[in-house]
């Protein structure tokens, strides 16, 4: 039954040696099996025990990033992606070990890039300088040869020449002082997009009085501590004047210009341009020799960082688990959540800690009565795993409440593929979901962060099933691509007097209807789905229209009467044979009735007409409205037809005072009953334990030793024997026949306390829950008729897309325009295919299947209100190192 329900829970005391709780609680996180409280929650986190443990393995993943990002810098050496499988809990004296390590590694690793990011800063400064030094040399050059030409000019502007461009005889390095004919020389770099506005706010503030020439440097310079490129240019600026000298400074001071010294004469900027030649070699053999060692440290650590990381998560998880104990000077206490049937593991896990340790004193684990509701705990594997989300997002069962999932497994595909039946877009689906699934250890093991991506691998197994069920209902509706498959033959054939009036019509649009009695062979129906011939009627559409229309109404109201007789199971379970005459019976009698009935004209008129009777048929959706209307049938459906109405709408009438007077009424005879007051007293003092249900099958159950049993629990508080089975509803005290709304989908959560029972708010809920099921069960069976407008939705919108893409690359008969087009045709079509009817129109089914499971089914038995089991377990926090 754990399949259908979810696992017992029991809350368990344990005690463990204060030497021993390290290694008995990493074993706890390798089984991943217990659910620990807080025992301290008025202590604030900075006060708790193992607070500096906790800090300390902090700072360890701190250094682990740094590590981690500084590897990620260097693009050839790679992280592994598989996370080791470390089976042993890492001893408690390897954290003081891994903390050195990492310690060392981090001051290793910053020395390195402080040294190498100095080094970078130098080489580029050298590298700067080196092209300041050939760029101004040739403005120099440049210099010199306007000066010669301009000799030849008239006197006065060869002095004016002269004292401009003489800068080989008069300029220096910076400000020339002493005689007004020389001239003061700024030379730097500044980066390329600075330029323009350097150029003009160095014209504007020093009035036009300087000239300035630059170029621009053609490769690339590299930011030491950035690490990007650096677009730059060599600039060099003639000013007269000690004051303009000041302001030209500012200037490129302000711009973050770089200023490199620039000798006057040619024969020292060449001896200059050597020495600095010189020492970029030398530096650049330094600097290799530094990312050379820098990159063989940070091989090494890549390789270990996998294996870092899941020892300081483990250490850390084990220490913020020990914050939730209490603690005193030899022992520490904690209370937990445990499945039942895994005792035997945890018991297991315990010893093979406290042996670990080396200490001769066993934990105690011994169980504890509490009227708490446990977590819920469904074991899932990779396959129900996606199916169990779909339920847990509308809400966790309750405790021991029938699980929906298994279920599930069968019913949402299904309902996708009547609304997405088609066996071309299903046979994709099912294909790529297969995909999904053979190179599933490939993508686990990838780690991919495309977080849609993982989505749909998630769903693998939902959505391979989707695939498979569209199939199947593609070819129930006989539909490929919005085309007809012609397998065994249709049984409609044209008659000769027919085929010979149709040779004689010159328009080919003419059409002519077949009567079923002539040109129906061998009176029996297609082998299997539709018969092809209604790909080319024209009456397709009224025909389909009437039978998905049907079809989703007998899937609706089978699908609601589950989910009803689903609740009957629940209160079944937890002994409230109240909730069965109350609610149960009044529910399936009305669905049944109502509803039912309709179900039932729609099967019983397929198989009473045929084409040879088919004109005296009723209308049903008439024949369903005058029921309600007490109206005679016109055309009976069968014999008795108006008694059976009349008798069922009675039946259906008298359900809404069963379902609304009934559960109140009963429960305040109960409240006033004074033997039922006693007995409610005796329960109250007992308080609702939960405990192993499996007494509930008259088999206590092996595996169960050391539980408290339940006659123990009851001499424990001086009672009698009689058992009491919790439902999901703890929001008060319940007697054993008490009613909770978890207990089915429309039950009132009425509590029998003195202090809590009111009649007038009881009856104002039930009031509300049967107003709830009877406009329910109306609404929702129209809400099923979706499956008939999305079905026909997604085959017209299929064959829209064939006949106004696919079918011009068909339409042509010669070979040579029909290949050249085709291919480019197909392409338009098979995107339009993917993106429009498998992703739009299937994302679009699968929130309609959706919303049908959680509103129109769940609704009818599961009440949701529990909360998720959440054990401690490395394999998660190693998985998932960002949650909490």
């Amino acid at each position: 039954m754990a399949l259908f329900r979810c696992e017992e829970m029991a809350l368990y005391q344990l005690f463990l040696q204060s030497e021993a709780a390290y290694n008995c609680v990493g074993e706890m996180g390798e089984i991943g099996l217990v659910q620990f409280r807080d025992m301290n929650p008025d202590v604030n986190a900075f006060q708790r025990k193992f607070v500096n443990e906790v800090r300390r393995c902090e700072e360890m993943e701190r250094k682990l990033r740094f590590i981690e990002k500084e590897v990620k810098k260097e693009a050839h050496i790679n992280i592994p992606n598989n996370v080791p499988d470390l089976k042993q809990v890492p001893a408690a004296r390897e954290m003081n070990e891994l903390d050195n390590q990492l310690e060392k590694l981090e001051n290793e690793l910053r020395e390195l890039l402080s040294n190498q990011e100095q080094l970078q800063k130098n080489f580029l400064e050298l590298t700067e300088l080196k092209q300041v030094l050939l760029r101004t040399s040739i403005f120099f050059q440049e210099a010199d040869s306007t000066r010669f030409a301009a000799a030849a000019r008239d006197d006065r502007e060869h002095e004016e020449g002269e004292a401009l461009l003489d800068v080989e005889g008069g300029a220096s390095g910076g400000v020339a002082g002493g005689g007004t004919n020389k001239l003061g020389v700024v030379a730097g770099v500044i980066k390329r997009e600075l330029l323009g506005a350097f150029e003009r706010v160095l014209w504007r503030v020093c009035r036009g009085n300087v000239f300035l020439k630059h170029a621009d440097i053609e490769e690339p310079l590299t930011d030491p501590t950035t690490g990007d490129s650096l677009l730059k240019c060599v600039f060099i600026v003639f000013f007269q004047g000690e004051q303009l000298g000041n302001r030209v400074k500012k200037i490129c001071e302000g711009f973050r210009a770089t200023l490199y010294p620039c000798p006057e004469q040619t024969a020292e900027r060449r001896e200059m341009l050597k020495g600095v030649e010189a020492r970029i070699a030398d530096l650049q053999v330094v600097l290799d020799q530094t990312l050379s060692h820098r990159t063989r440290v940070l091989e090494s650590a890549a390789a270990n960082l996998p294996l870092w990381f899941v020892k300081v998560r483990k250490i850390k998880s084990i220490y913020h688990t020990l914050n939730l104990f209490q603690v005193s000077q030899k022992y520490l206490q904690v209370q937990c959540w445990i499945p039942i049937t895994d005792i035997p593991k945890i018991q297991a896990a315990l010893d093979k800690g406290t042996s670990d340790a080396g200490s001769s004193v066993p934990s105690v684990l011994s169980q504890v009565p509490t009227k708490e509701q446990p977590p819920t705990f469904n074991r899932t594997n990779k396959f129900t795993e996606g199916f169990q989300t779909i339920i847990d997002a509308y809400g966790v069962s309750s405790y021991r409440e029938m699980n929906p999932m298994p279920f599930t497994v069968i019913t949402f595909p299904f309902l996708f593929a009547v609304m997405f039946g088609d066996c071309g877009h299903g046979l994709i689906m099912a294909l790529f979901a297969g995909l999904l699934i053979w190179k599933e250890k490939d993508i686990i093991a990838a780690k991919s962060k495309n977080e849609i991506f993982m989505m749909f691998f998630g769903g693998r197994y939902l959505i391979f099933l989707m695939g498979v069920f569209s199939i199947y209902t593609g070819i129930l509706y006989n539909d490929l691509f919005s085309k007809s498959m012609n397998i065994f033959g249709s049984q409609w054939a044209i008659p000769q007097d027919v085929a010979k009036t149709l040779a004689g019509y010159s328009d080919n649009t003419d059409t002519v209807e077949l009567d079923p009695k002539d040109s129906f062979k061998d009176k029996a129906p297609y082998p299997f789905g539709l018969d092809p011939i209604w790909q080319v009627a024209d009456n397709k559409l009224d025909f389909l229209n009437s039978f998905k229309m049907k079809l989703s109404v007998i899937l609706g109201v089978m699908h609601m009467l589950f989910g009803v007789v689903l609740s009957l199971l629940n209160h079944t379970y937890f002994r409230k044979p109240l909730n069965v005459i109350a609610e149960f019976i009044p529910q399936v009698l009305f669905l049944g009735g109502l509803f039912g009935y309709l179900v039932f004209m729609i099967i019983y008129k397929w198989f009473a007409f045929d084409y040879t009777n088919s004109a005296s048929a009723p209308q049903l959706l008439i024949t369903f409205t005058d029921m309600f209307m007490l109206s005679a049938p016109d055309d009976e459906l069968y014999s008795g037809q108006y008694t059976v109405q009349v008798i069922i709408l009675l039946v259906g009438v008298a359900c809404v005072p069963w379902m609304l007077f009934v559960k109140p009424t009963v429960l305040y005879m109960r409240h006033r009953n004074p033997a039922a007051t006693q007995r409610k007293t005796r329960d109250l003092s007992t308080g609702l334990t939960f405990k192993n249900l499996n007494n509930l099958a008259g088999d206590d159950g092996e595996g169960t030793e050391g539980l408290i049993s339940n006659d123990e629990l009851d001499r424990e508080n001086g009672i009698g024997g009689d058992d009491h089975v919790i439902s999901p509803d703890t929001h008060g005290a319940h007697s054993s026949n008490g009613n909770a709304p978890g207990a089915g989908g429309h039950g009132g959560g009425h509590g029998d306390d003195d202090e809590e029972f009111d009649f007038g708010q009881i009856m104002i809920l039930q009031a509300i829950h049967t107003i709830e099921f009877c406009l329910g069960c109306i609404s929702h069976t129209a809400s099923y008729l979706r499956l008939w407008a999305l079905s026909l939705a997604h085959a017209e919108l299929s064959e829209v897309l064939w006949s106004m893409v696919m079918s011009i690359g068909l339409s042509y008969d010669s070979v040579f325009p029909g290949i050249l087009i085709l291919p480019p045709i197909f392409a338009a079509w098979a995107v339009l295919t993917l993106a429009i009817l498998l992703l739009m129109e299937g994302l679009s089914a699968f929130l309609h299947a959706l919303r049908l499971h959680w509103v129109e089914f769940q609704s009818k038995f599961y009440h949701g209100e529990g909360h998720l089991f959440t054990p401690f377990s490395f394999k998660h926090i190693v998985e998932n190192p960002l949650e909490d």
